[in-house]
């Protein structure tokens, strides 16, 4: 049984951090990663490579897409399709590269906003974080940017719209540079294709992923990285924590729990419903959030987009975004060419509310040959413009151990929505815009929101009695147990979350204590 000081479960961006800033203070670190490790050569051309693109083991699919469908555990909603990321690197590889700091609201929201000055206190983690991604505003425009600012302008909130900040390394087109970012210590990067292609893998060198940062780093310190390591137990020991992954073991004191909101929530259910981890609050599961998310879009017909020569593939994956407002965000989304196959989850545009499948099936019937004809993946990519809509609204989920896996029920605050009024309003504008045919996500028809960012289900509070972990993300009722990925995140943000997460992980390990020195944090109240 291999030992280490700590293993941190996961590589994405908490885990990520977690690997660097403890290797840094002299900890010996095991990352235990279930996904692979992906050289840039390795990702797939398009998403339609699935062995590659999907993340689904039991049909030999080893890729960087997890599609998880979180049921509900009865019939009066909660259902959500997740979409995360997999591999060395976790979320970083699939990602948007896009790296906002969250709308106001955030910091205001009552599960969390008495423990601290959380504004104040995250600002300087999110420069570092901001710093070790490699953030940089976008620097082009592009037709969707064009088409978008119009939306903006026609729903009176043209002066919000702007370009994103990104995590990718513009430079000089397939142009190989010295490492622009760590004073020549870091890896070699080639400049952004502008191609499209983020979401499938960045094959270019260009994406700040983890593995060109953080991870780079912790590995040059000693940090080993065990792919394809999924783990399915973690429980006392004689000497600290015993971790169980497969028929491997491996014994830490501290452990870090940072695989994906969903894994996390996952392996601490489990154990507590087990008995082995007996002393977690009640609460985990509580407060799981979708980012209060929709994702709508507006498509060309394809022979309309041939005769105009559209290509709406040009640019990173995100260039851009406005408020209509002061909590809700939308961003125009965009896969590369070839990259259609999740255009299968595109349908027809319809408000919410009561009689929503009957409004559905009348759109269909009514004008089956123009939706059949632009809800084609043929050609998707390039001719469809994704809507990518967040709110800072505080509803969320509740999540449940029920016979060997997560289910959902309504959780605290509104339904997480399945129809954002602002959003629909700005992809009907966008449609006029571009000559399209506005279109919503065949699942929400069946009132199952889609969102690329759960959050939430392991949150900070003051005590077991309101969260799973105290503000240093230390967790109650365990010492040695730790939390520092999206299930720490403890309100919807309203933008992309990578960000957030990555600066909360900074501020977590920044009060560890270098290995031998005395801890300065308080102790851990209701071990």
């Amino acid at each position: 049984m291999a030992r280490y000081d700590v293993v941190v479960i996961g590589s994405g961006f908490g885990g990520s951090v977690a690997a660097l800033r403890l290797a840094e203070k002299g900890y010996s670190v095991a990352v235990l990663e279930a996904g692979r490790r992906f050289a840039d050569q390795d990702f797939p051309k398009t998403s339609w490579r699935l062995r590659k693109f999907l993340w689904a083991p039991a049909i030999g699919c080893y890729g960087i897409q997890r599609i998880t469908l979180l049921r509900s555990k009865n019939r009066r909603g909660g259902s959500v399709l997740v979409l995360a990321g997999a591999g060395v690197g976790g979320g970083s590889l699939v990602y948007a590269n896009t790296l906002y700091r969250p709308l106001p609201a955030f910091y205001d929201d009552p599960q969390w906003k008495d423990i601290a000055d959380w504004k104040s206190e995250l600002a300087p983690f999110y420069g570092t974080a901001e710093k070790m991604l490699g953030v940089t505003v976008y620097d082009r425009s592009t037709p969707m940017d064009v088409a978008m600012k119009k939306v903006a302008e026609r729903m009176g909130v043209g002066d919000t719209f702007h370009p994103t900040p990104v995590g990718v390394f513009l430079g000089m087109p397939g142009v190989a540079a010295k490492d622009p970012y760590f004073d020549g210590a870091g890896p070699d990067r080639n400049g952004c294709l502008h191609c499209g292609e983020c979401m499938t893998g960045c094959r270019h060198n260009a994406k700040n992923t983890l593995v060109k940062n953080y991870l780079y780093f912790a590995e040059k310190l000693g940090v080993k990285i065990y792919e394809r390591t999924q783990v399915t137990a973690v429980r006392p020991g004689t000497n600290g924590y015993v971790i169980e992954a497969g028929r491997r073991r491996f014994e830490a004191s501290e452990v870090v729990f940072a695989a994906g909101a969903l894994g996390t929530q996952r392996l601490l259910h489990k154990m507590k419903t087990r008995g082995v981890l007996s002393k977690l609050s009640d609460r985990v599961g509580f407060l799981t959030r979708t980012n209060s998310e929709s994702l709508v879009g507006a498509t060309v017909p394809r022979s309309a987009a041939r005769k105009r020569g559209l290509d709406y593939t040009e640019g990173v994956a995100i260039t851009s975004s406005f408020h209509p407002d002061a909590r809700t965000h939308i961003e125009p989304v965009r896969y590369g060419k070839g990259s259609n196959s999740m255009g299968l989850l595109q349908s027809a545009l319809t408000d919410g509310g009561p009689g929503r499948f009957g409004r559905w099936l009348k759109a269909m019937f009514s004008w089956p040959f123009p939706y059949l004809r632009a809800i084609s993946v043929r050609g998707w990519s390039q001719r469809t413009i994704i809507a990518l809509v967040m709110q800072s609204h505080d509803n969320s989920l509740t999540t449940h151990w029920v016979r060997g896996g997560l289910r959902s029920t309504q959780g605290h605050g509104a339904p997480n929505p399945t129809s954002i009024p602002e959003g629909n309003e700005a992809v009907r504008l966008l449609a006029e815009e571009i000559g399209g045919i506005p279109g919503g996500s065949l699942t929400e028809m069946f009132d199952i929101p889609i969102t690329a960012h759960i959050l939430g289900g392991a949150v900070i509070g003051t005590s077991p009695s309101d969260g799973v972990i105290d503000k240093y993300h230390r967790v109650f009722g365990h010492a040695g147990l730790h939390v520092v990925d999206g299930a720490a995140v403890s309100a919807n943000l309203g933008v992309n979350p990578s960000l957030t997460i990555t600066a909360q992980a900074e501020r977590a390990f920044s009060h560890w204590p270098r290995k031998g020195e005395p801890d300065q944090r308080p102790d851990l109240m209701f071990t």
